[in-house]
């Protein structure tokens, strides 16, 4: 699994979205950490996830929470690495309760 220490969210949506995370204890229960604030359309902010709580060296993915909407979950997962300088870039877009997700860079 790839290694990573952050993750960036581009909002091309019609709506409000925060990047937020879910992390995986060990004992494989599922976690969810809100995140950054909201990120208005055409704008992007890119996150540490042990800024929020997540433990380094975790299996970690990003959560796009969108305001009065349906929210998004990466089907990618990554090793949180806190001494990586590498960013898993997403593009979140379309409409509040139809929106897609999508990887565009790790890098």
């Amino acid at each position: 699994m790839q290694s990573i220490g952050n993750f960036s969210l581009f909002n091309q949506g019609g709506f409000v979205t925060k990047l937020q995370f879910v992390y995986w204890d060990a004992q494989g229960n599922k976690i969810h950490k809100d995140g950054t604030g909201g990120i208005p359309l055409g704008q992007k902010k890119t996150a540490s996830p042990g800024d929020f709580g997540v433990p380094d060296g975790a299996t970690v993915a990003l959560y796009a929470f969108v305001v009065w909407g349906s929210d998004n979950e990466a089907n990618q997962m990554f090793t949180y690495d806190a001494s990586s300088s590498v960013t898993a870039n997403y593009t979140i877009s379309g409409t509040t309760l139809n929106n897609s997700l999508v990887l565009t860079s790790v890098g």
